[in-house]
C-alpha cells in the first residue's frame, strides 16, 4: 500500500513536470468525480442556462458538460493546464482593439499539440492508462475543473484567475483512467473587490460570477451572427472589434504577471496595424490574415460590421 501510494506521488509529480516542460505555465491534478464544489458549479451552469444568459451559444446546453465520464469511460483523474497567451508585444492599437487571447497562434491548436506530447509521455510512463485531450471546444466544465485542480479560482468576471499569472491564460485538460494524487482546490481571492463589475461599460456582469452574454462586448463581436449590433453595445465598443479585455485589464491580479514571449503568442503584424483600410479588404485577404488564428470564427462580413459600428460612434482615430 505504501509502495503504491509512493508510486502515485512520483508519477503525479512527473506528469506535472512534463506538462511544464511542454510549455504550460501552471498545472494541477484533480480526482474524479471531484469535491462538492463541482455540484455547485454544475448547479450554477444550470441556473445560467435557464436564465438564457448564454444567448445564442446553444452548444453550452450539452448535457455531457455536466458529466465528465461521458468523455472518457472509467475516468479517475484530470490534468489541468494553463497556457499563458500574453506577451510583452500584446497590444491594442490606437484604432481597433483585439482581445489578447487571440493575437497570436490559435490557442486550441497550440494547447492540443502540447497536450498530445504529454499524452505520448503517458503512453510510455503509464502504459495501462487511457487518456483523452480536451480544449474549450469539448463539453467540459473547464473553469470548474481547473479550480478543482488548484490552478486558480473563478473570479467575479467569470475568468479563471491565478495568484501568480492573473487571468491571461487559456485552459487545456487530459482526462486519465489512472488514480493520481490531486492538488488542493483553490479558494477565491477576489474578496470585496468589484472593479471588473464596475468597469464593464455595458453592465454585462449582472451579479458576481454571472455574465449575461447578450450584454457582453466580446459576445457580440465574436459570436453575434446578426447583421447589426444592438445600439447599447455599439455605443460602448470604444474600439473593440474582436473580443474585449476591459474586465481583465482592470483586475488587480493582472497588474504584474510574467509574459510568455514565444512565437505562439506574438501578435500578427496586421493586428498591430489594423485600420480603416481593412474595410476594403476582400474575403480572400481576410481569410489569409485570419489563417492560423482563433479569429477565423469572426467572418469577414462580421469584421466589417464591427469596424463600421465603431466608426459610427466617432471614437476612433482615423
Amino acid at each position: 500500500m505504501i509502495k503504491t501510494n509512493k508510486n502515485k506521488i512520483e508519477i503525479s509529480k512527473k506528469l506535472k513536470e512534463r506538462a511544464i516542460y511542454e510549455g504550460f505555465t501552471i498545472v494541477g491534478i484533480a480526482s474524479i468525480p471531484g469535491s462538492s464544489r463541482l455540484k455547485l458549479r454544475t448547479s450554477a451552469l444550470e441556473r445560467w442556462l435557464s436564465n438564457n444568459h448564454h444567448a445564442d451559444m446553444k452548444w453550452m446546453e450539452a448535457e455531457r458538460r455536466k458529466n465528465i465520464n461521458t468523455l472518457l469511460k472509467d475516468a479517475k483523474s484530470i490534468l489541468s493546464v494553463g497556457f499563458t497567451y500574453i506577451s510583452s508585444e500584446s497590444n491594442n492599437n490606437d484604432r481597433f482593439k483585439i482581445g489578447k487571447f487571440s493575437q497570436g497562434e490559435d490557442y486550441h491548436k497550440v494547447i492540443y499539440k502540447k497536450l498530445k506530447n504529454v499524452g505520448k509521455w503517458i503512453d510510455i510512463e503509464i502504459p495501462d492508462c487511457k487518456w483523452k485531450i480536451c480544449v474549450d471546444t469539448s463539453p467540459l466544465l473547464e473553469k470548474a475543473w481547473a479550480e478543482e485542480s488548484g490552478l486558480g479560482w473563478i473570479g467575479k468576471n467569470s475568468n479563471l484567475i491565478s495568484k501568480k499569472n492573473g487571468s491571461w491564460f487559456t485552459l487545456g485538460f487530459i482526462i486519465l483512467t489512472k488514480d493520481l494524487i490531486p492538488d488542493k482546490p483553490h479558494q477565491s481571492l477576489c474578496g470585496k473587490c468589484n472593479l471588473c463589475i464596475e468597469s464593464c461599460p455595458t453592465k454585462a456582469i449582472v451579479e458576481p460570477f454571472v455574465i449575461q452574454s447578450d450584454l457582453c462586448i466580446a459576445y457580440h463581436t465574436i459570436e453575434n451572427r446578426k447583421k447589426t449590433i444592438p445600439k447599447k453595445i455599439e455605443e460602448n465598443l470604444n474600439g473593440w472589434v474582436a473580443g474585449c479585455d476591459i474586465c481583465q485589464d482592470i483586475c488587480p491580479w493582472n497588474k504584474s504577471v510574467p509574459y510568455n514571449n514565444t512565437f505562439e503568442t506574438t501578435p500578427k503584424e496586421w493586428m498591430k496595424n489594423l485600420g480603416i483600410d481593412s474595410l476594403n479588404w476582400d474575403d480572400k485577404t481576410w481569410e489569409e490574415n485570419l489563417k492560423g488564428t482563433t479569429l477565423k470564427r469572426i467572418k469577414p462580413w462580421m469584421w466589417k460590421r464591427n469596424i463600421e459600428a465603431n466608426l459610427r460612434n466617432n471614437k476612433i482615430k482615423l
